[in-house]
């Protein structure tokens, strides 16, 4: 298997590797996956992509993202970022699968709306175990935006591709964003059992002592233990609890600083140090930011 990581740089490049045609719009390109052939000399090559990537399909593609290997095999929509590697796990006929992959680099959405709000559309960064799954109608709805998007990319460049390409691409994402809420809202108890294991990983963290020894955790160690990737989990929980898991650890940090200050003597330096941080000032900032007085305010107050 071939370990060296290629970085596809460009849309052009991208048609170059795979064997497509020349592109017609230097920043923006739709493939038809039932027209991509991959020979078995690109399995096992990993390549990282500048490029931002929407795919539609229908069934197991034969390509890793990350740790992950992509296994469905029903319509799914899946989201990468730039700069995630990635490999073909086998080679692929034409016909093989049928859907659409759309790659678009930052600079067709620098300077407009879409690229000041691209930070906000986090399923970019969400594992591939975590894709959107579609019901037929969202479906057609999601591949309509991509056809307007299409012919647009067909038509002569001129002042308005810009604008029209980009409000389209911002239109199939804020869909994909409400369908994703939609998702959450259909899996409540599965969501339910994650947030069970949240809590359950953040009271056992406490109790044995890791904020001490190893500082306030992170949002990568829980998803690390409950298999999600940082933001699906962060999402997930604001959907579910009103609260991200930022704030969830914030406020479990808060609760147990009350009932240090309310209950010991310990000097609050002291309880800051206890509870992963490193310098006691910016404990002291959080608290006031959660309670509105000082920790020293609050144990007088108390």
């Amino acid at each position: 298997m071939n370990q060296e990581i290629q970085n596809i740089r460009s849309i052009s490049q991208l048609h170059e590797v795979f064997g497509f045609d020349k592109p017609t719009h230097p920043l923006i390109s739709i493939i038809d996956v039932s027209k991509w052939e991959i020979p078995a000399r690109f399995v096992g090559v990993k390549y990282t992509s500048e490029l931002y990537s929407i795919a539609l399909k229908d069934k197991s593609c034969g390509l890793q993202y990350g740790r992950n290997s992509y296994d469905f095999h029903e319509g799914v929509l899946i989201f990468t970022a730039p700069n995630q590697v990635q490999s073909v796990m086998k080679a692929q006929e034409l016909n093989e699968i049928q859907g659409w992959m759309l790659f678009f680099h930052s600079d067709l959405i620098r300077n407009t709306s879409l690229g000041q709000a691209i930070e906000n559309y986090r399923f970019f960064s969400y594992d591939v175990h975590e894709a959107l799954h579609l019901s037929d109608a969202e479906q057609k709805t999601i591949t309509d935006c991509m056809s307007l998007i299409q012919r647009e990319i067909l038509e002569r460049i001129d002042n308005h591709s810009q604008t029209v390409i980009c409000s389209s691409l911002e239109l199939l994402l804020n869909l994909s964003k409400r369908y994703y809420e939609r998702q959450f809202n259909t899996r409540s108890a599965q969501n339910s059992d994650v947030i069970s294991q949240f809590h359950s990983l953040l009271n056992s963290y406490y109790k044995g002592g890791k904020f001490t020894e190893m500082g306030i955790p992170t949002i990568e160690y829980f998803s690390d233990k409950i298999h999600l990737s940082g933001n699906y989990l962060s999402d997930l929980l604001k959907k579910e609890t009103g609260y991200s898991a930022k704030d969830q650890i914030n406020n479990f940090i808060i609760e147990k600083a009350k009932t240090l200050l309310l209950s010991e003597t310990e000097p609050v330096s002291g309880i800051a140090y206890s509870l992963g941080f490193n310098y006691p000032h910016y404990f002291s900032r959080l608290f006031k930011s959660k309670t509105g007085m000082t920790p020293q305010e609050y144990r007088k107050l108390n």
